[in-house]
């Protein structure tokens, strides 16, 4: 069974190497680079280090920041929430019937 199958709602944010999110961005990887270094893509929400030489970006959220950073900041603050939100770490345990 495919994992999509599994959990049908779970939300899309999918994390892509610097290649990847250049080419869905039109931005170069440097310019990639220099925006994390620079704290305008904030780490554990736009990208991830997997390890000391691996950086995931979390695509969805990096179009996101893109469309709106300037002009909607407060509609990029929500599409946190939202992924915040979506993790299952922030999913509330199901009691027990006992």
């Amino acid at each position: 069974m495919k994992n999509a199958e599994v959990i049908p709602n779970l939300p899309h944010y999918q994390f892509v190497n610097k290649q990847t999110a250049a080419q869905l961005t039109g931005l170069s990887s440097e310019t990639l680079k220099r925006y994390r270094r620079q704290g305008k893509l904030q780490k554990d929400i736009h990208w991830i280090a997997v390890n000391s030489k691996v950086i995931r970006y979390n695509i969805s959220l990096v179009l996101d920041w893109l469309q709106n950073h300037k002009s909607n900041p407060q509609a990029h603050l929500s599409a946190i929430a939202n992924y915040l939100s979506s993790l299952p770490s922030s999913q509330e345990k199901r009691k027990r019937n006992s």
